[in-house]
């Protein structure tokens, strides 16, 4: 009767390893079969979100959209498709989708709440795209730095400075601060002030100023050009010269004025004072 019992139990033991390991196997082939099946469509749906993409640019590319739009739409439906095939894999491999989306509400909340400033950029992008205060490619002063967009990305905005440095700005700051665009119109007014001696004729001055504003073709005549004493400093009469130039040509004539005018009162002999401190010892 022991002996039966014995064979019995190492039967059932037989019985049972048999049916785990079966359960095992099929489990093993199950979840390969499934990874090979997610392998295939991650190759397969990278291919295609890279096709999409391409389509998408595109079609971006014949219609009349901003540069900056079409940057920012580029980035939102990269992530959302390998969002989407993301979640195509977590389903295939079993996981419920909709506990996997109660995990990611629980995680986004947890990291919006770690990331908020991030979230605030998104919220500044998508409101620079909406109200276009800039575009790419024009040349913009903010937080205490100037440059020319480079590109609006969905956090931060691009910016290179005139001598070759790349700057990046948070898109909520930029979005809620003071923004000065250069290039949104067509012309801009270059003013410039310069000083000469008392005594010196003001005719003389307006004549020599008249003859360098017509000799450069890049200064409009409208609005017309002005010329006058703008202040009675102490060691010198301040001329203001105030004229107007396409907006891509400020600093050429910016430049040119300078440098002419300084040409021309030296050939002419009048000088430019500069301060001076006059120190009386006593005898």
């Amino acid at each position: 009767m022991f002996l039966y019992q014995i064979k019995l139990e190492n039967i059932l033991n037989t019985e049972t390893i048999k049916i785990i390991l079966d359960k095992f196997w099929i489990l093993i082939f199950d979840l390969g079969l499934k990874i090979i099946i997610c392998t295939l469509i991650y190759i397969v749906g990278r291919f295609l979100i890279k096709w999409l993409k391409k389509i998408l640019r595109h079609i971006l590319d014949t219609r009349d959209i901003d540069k900056s739009v079409k940057s920012f739409l580029n980035n939102l439906i990269h992530i959302s498709l390998n969002i989407i095939l993301i979640l195509v894999i977590v389903g295939i491999l079993g996981i419920q989708t909709t506990s996997f989306a109660a995990i990611l509400a629980s995680a986004g909340l947890a990291i919006g709440m770690a990331m908020k400033d991030n979230l605030s950029n998104f919220a500044g992008g998508v409101m620079i795209l909406l109200n276009k205060p800039i575009k790419i490619g024009d040349y913009i002063a903010v937080q205490n730095t100037e440059g020319t967009v480079k590109s609006i990305g969905i956090l931060y905005t691009t910016l290179v400075t005139s001598d070759n440095k790349t700057i990046f700005i948070p898109n909520g700051p930029l979005s809620s601060g003071n923004i000065l665009n250069y290039s949104t119109q067509t012309m801009r007014k270059v003013a410039i002030t310069v000083g000469v001696d008392y005594g010196t004729s003001m005719a003389k001055i307006k004549q020599i100023l008249n003859d360098i504003i017509i000799e450069n073709p890049l200064i409009q005549n409208t609005p017309q050009p002005f010329i006058g004493l703008h202040k009675l400093n102490d060691s010198s009469i301040d001329i203001l010269i105030s004229v107007w130039a396409n907006t891509p040509d400020y600093w050429t004539v910016y430049y040119y004025l300078n440098e002419t005018i300084y040409d021309r009162f030296d050939k002419e002999n009048i000088n430019i004072p500069f301060p001076q401190l006059t120190v009386h010892l006593p005898k």
